[in-house]
């Protein structure tokens, strides 16, 4: 199970890399062409703007993963150890239903704009609500997973 969300992990690295790559890319083409040569792609700004939201959600999961998102302690660091882990799964069941509220909410506002289509490129306008759904479907499932190993820890009496 361990790798199978190290190799998840590392995908999702990649697969930012590459956004940020090519965003890069296409954000450099566009000023070298509109500075240089007075002409641009229009393509390149709304594609920089889909990867961009892309690479925020991506992120988001990665830097959940790693436990890198902003956490307030201390109030936690005045609990006893016990008091921690029911905090931790009190916060944990509250994120799960956060996770369940924007998948939902993501999900139908997908299904609603695909029928809508950008200016300019004339892709979906639902592929960047589409990314909301995966990244809380992402984290949800890393909630859950860290929320059934407090409850085995809770029961076996460990920290």
């Amino acid at each position: 199970m361990k790798n199978i969300a190290i190799y998840t992990s590392k995908a999702l690295e990649f697969l930012v890399v590459i956004i940020l790559a090519a965003m890069s890319c296409l954000v450099f083409l566009n000023v070298v062409l509109r500075y240089g040569f007075n002409s641009s792609i229009n393509v390149t700004e709304e594609l920089s703007r889909y990867l961009f939201l892309w690479l925020v959600f991506l992120g988001a999961v990665l830097a959940f993963n790693e436990n890198r998102h902003v956490g307030v302690t201390f109030l936690m660091n005045r609990l006893s150890s016990k008091q921690r882990q029911y905090v931790h799964l009190l916060t944990d069941a509250m994120m799960l239903f956060c996770c369940y509220l924007i998948i939902d909410g993501s999900l139908i506002q997908f299904q609603l704009n695909l029928v809508n289509f950008a200016p300019i490129s004339g892709l979906p306008l639902g592929i960047s609500f589409l990314a909301s759904v995966i990244a809380g479907s992402l984290i949800g499932l890393l909630i859950l997973s860290r929320f059934c190993f407090n409850i085995v820890q809770l029961i076996k009496g460990g920290q």
